[in-house]
């Protein structure tokens, strides 16, 4: 009862600040709007709600929304961010708009960080720095980043949570699961959508933003993942100088990569770097299963050697091996035009409702693919495109993935930067080596035998359980017979009955056989 009424607080605050910026119930769909939603924009004109504040006049419905979820704080800006890659929510003008959303606040004192690294690490600061810039680098909702230079003299960056950042985050999540629940609960056409799992996973994903040692530990083992030859890597983490809200590693040096005028200057070509991002991003989420999952410019650099740099490892995706598989095998249908085979991988994998025709979702990823095979990627809207494929989805009560999320909204990001890099790269070609390459070791006989020792081990783990369940059912036959439901029971007699009466009529057939053979004898 009690934390209803604080969620239900918690989301009238946030209905306040969206009425404020017209973005709850949206003056351009005033005709379309039910009747509560036009009471509520009443009640706004009669004062109990706060006036439009004046900087959005003029602005589109996303703008406002994007304004409103920014001045919410860091739950509600990582929201957004998560809405501009779900077109089928918001539709399209509003999420081209959520894609403009930035992640940027005032920083904290300088004096708030360096009570924060001595605290988390133990040690006078002196004793692990030679010098820590005042001024960040970089201030997020979440964290801010000072460059260093260690005791040893090695030139690093220092990223430090924002104070007091968990226990808001916590309380938003909280919030958002129990409207999430309620939403599922007793809005059908939502329930398709899983908004409860879809929280459930975001909070999974931004919690782990909360501890940075867990950030540490992915940037560790992406670059563990990365391709041998070095042209992208990550950042050497300095585990000494690592804590639950300091993360410290080697600082980056390159050229953004959004600035392609520089990158042509300093001798690179924007087109092999294109094609370099795009394949290491798909190995990363199709050959290990683990990737990056905010690769966007400002976390992309080019080194003098012209390998790319990653860095902030706060968004991470996992895909297990059947979900890798999925994705491998409706990649190259696409690639190869190969539409019915996507269809079936949809159908195997128990997305595509049973109910459903196979060729008819055939059909229906034709009409997504054809436009777009072939064709440059500046001729290519992603948002249309991701807009088709849910509303596809929707017209054939398919639920949301909530795994292919982040999947979904990296790739859309990845092709944004590969765009401005290369605007003919022709992402499908670029695509076709690394998914043939997967397509190829996963369906190997070596994978083969790797599937059935996972399958073989999966039954062994629950082979004691079986056991004892069958130990129970044989002891209770021994001691007091085996108890059947009088339904059972009587559905076995007459099973007996119907069993009888074929033998009877098979002996008298047989015994007629008999008779005519020895007449005719």
């Amino acid at each position: 009862m009690f934390g209803a009424l604080r969620h239900g607080f918690r989301l009238l605050r946030v209905a306040r600040r969206l009425a404020a910026h017209d973005a709850l119930f949206p003056g351009e769909l005033i005709e379309e709007l039910p009747a509560f939603a036009r009471l509520g924009r009443k009640l706004i004109a009669i004062q109990l709600w706060p006036r439009r504040k004046p900087d959005v006049e003029g602005k589109s419905a996303g703008e406002r929304l994007a304004l409103a979820l920014g001045s919410l704080g860091p739950t509600y800006i990582k929201l957004g961010q998560s809405l501009a890659a779900r077109p089928d929510l918001v539709g399209e003008p509003v999420a081209r708009a959520l894609t403009q959303l930035q992640d940027r606040v005032p920083p904290f004192p300088a004096e708030e960080a360096r009570r924060i690294i001595e605290h988390e690490l133990m040690h006078p600061i002196e004793d692990m720095f030679q010098s820590i810039e005042e001024t960040p680098v970089a201030a997020a909702s979440i964290a801010q980043v000072h460059f260093a230079v260690t005791t040893e003299g090695k030139a690093v960056a220092v990223k430090v949570l924002r104070p007091g950042i968990e226990p808001a985050f916590r309380r938003d999540l909280d919030a958002l699961a129990w409207a999430a629940d309620l939403a599922e609960r007793y809005m059908v056409p939502l329930k398709r959508l899983r908004p409860r799992e879809v929280v459930r996973t975001l909070a999974e994903v931004y919690f782990l933003e909360m501890d940075l040692r867990l950030e540490a530990a992915a940037a560790s083992e992406l670059a563990l993942s990365l391709a041998e030859d070095g042209m992208v890597r990550a950042p050497a983490v300095d585990w000494a100088r690592t804590a639950r809200r300091v993360l410290t590693v080697d600082r980056v040096k390159g050229t953004p990569i959004g600035d392609r005028a520089a990158l042509v200057a300093a001798g690179h070509d924007p087109k092999v770097l294109a094609t370099r991002l795009m394949q290491s991003f798909l190995d990363q989420a199709l050959g290990h299963g683990f990737f990056h999952a905010d690769l966007h410019q400002g976390n992309l650099f080019v080194a003098e050697d012209g390998a790319i740099v990653v860095i902030d490892f706060g968004i991470m995706g996992r895909l297990s091996r059947f979900m890798r598989r999925f994705m491998a095998e409706t990649l190259i249908g696409f690639i190869t035009a190969d539409y019915m085979r996507v269809a079936r991988v949809h159908a195997e994998a128990g997305i595509l409702p049973p109910h459903k025709s196979v060729e008819l979702f055939a059909q229906a990823l034709r009409s997504i693919g054809e436009p777009i095979l072939g064709r440059p990627t500046r001729e290519i809207s992603i948002a249309r495109l991701l807009q088709q494929l849910f509303m596809v989805t929707e017209t054939f009560a398919m639920e949301t993935q909530p795994d292919l999320l982040l999947l979904q909204k990296t790739m859309v990001v990845v092709e944004g930067v590969c765009g401005g890099l290369d605007p003919d790269m022709n992402i499908w070609e670029v695509s076709r080596p690394v998914v043939e390459k997967w397509l190829v070791a996963t369906f190997s006989p070596e994978h083969r035998l790797i599937d059935a020792a996972e399958n073989a081990a999966a039954i062994a783990r629950r082979l004691p359980a079986m056991m004892e369940k069958l130990e129970k059912l044989g002891a209770q036959v021994t001691e007091s017979g085996l108890r059947l439901h009088p339904e059972t029971a009587k559905a076995i007699a007459a099973g007996q009955a119907a069993t009888q009466r074929r033998l009877w009529w098979a002996v008298i057939a047989l015994a007629a056989a008999v008779v005519v053979l020895a007449i005719a004898d």
